[in-house]
């Protein structure tokens, strides 16, 4: 009887074992980082009016799509008042407003108010520019169910930082500069758990100045976004687009600053 219970005490021994080996396995493979490579479209109008040496306005609208060109992922508008206490230092405030597109098989918009306020300094070293921005924003992001809306609205903030480089590489103005830009952000509220990280923004491509008051920049960005559950990661291979027009009523044509315009999402 005695050896029996002792095979028995081996056996169920053995098995605890086995679960105690097989446990991290099972629990790395459930939290193992995933990462969804995604290809995108960006297009967007970005408008500055300046009113006077200090005061003026700004509007954008943006479109992204995935799959490149193929299928939504979010429009976007935004509007804001600015002061501009130099050319070189800017404070803006205002609100926007995002139309975020269902995942494939579902038909419902989610929507985001959004308002924010952010702070910029654009200076040149030399014959670059360069751009250091910040801006915090306050969002109120729809709540889904069954591809209904619920009327909920869940709130968090987000706090972003942006660098932006404009090298020219040719006194001649109809050849483009290089533009480079670096941004990251970051997110808090009840419902943001396990993603305080939000994204990180890498951009390159040329800026080119048309026509009075117009130009554009063209390019790659990779958007690294984390998603709720912590570790699974959008990669989104970008190709970008961006127009950019200036309005002044200033009696003295001020120098333009390139990267003062850089606008997004």
């Amino acid at each position: 009887m005695n050896q029996a219970w002792n095979n028995q005490w081996a056996q169920y021994m053995k098995k605890i074992w086995l679960l105690f080996c097989l446990l991290p396995h099972c629990l790395w493979a459930q939290t193992e980082k995933t990462v969804n490579n995604q290809f995108q479209s960006w297009v967007s109008i970005n408008s500055t009016f300046r009113f006077n040496n200090h005061w003026g306005a700004i509007g954008d609208f943006h479109m992204k799509r995935n799959n490149f060109v193929s299928d939504p992922s979010f429009y976007f508008m935004r509007v804001g008042g600015g002061y501009w206490l130099n050319e070189n230092l800017s404070f803006i405030m205002g609100y926007g407003h995002l139309w975020l597109a269902p995942p494939p098989g579902r038909k419902t918009y989610a929507d985001e108010n959004r308002w924010y306020e952010q702070i910029a300094y654009a200076t040149r070293v030399g014959n670059v520019s360069l751009l250091n921005r910040f801006r915090s924003e306050q969002r109120w992001r729809e709540a889904l169910r069954d591809d209904k809306s619920t009327g909920d609205f869940n709130f968090s903030n987000r706090f972003r930082y942006l660098i932006s480089v404009g090298i020219p590489v040719s006194k001649n103005p109809h050849i483009p500069q290089i533009s480079l830009a670096n941004e990251v952000a970051v997110q808090f509220g009840k419902t943001i758990v396990n993603n305080t990280f939000d994204q990180f923004r890498a951009f390159a491509g040329i800026r080119q100045g048309f026509g009075k008051g117009w130009s554009y920049d063209f390019g790659y960005m990779l958007v690294w976004q984390q998603k709720a559950n912590g570790f699974e990661y959008d990669a989104n291979h970008t190709i970008r687009l961006f127009f950019y027009y200036t309005w002044t009523n200033k009696k003295k044509s001020h120098k333009e600053l390139p990267a003062l315009q850089y606008e997004d999402e």
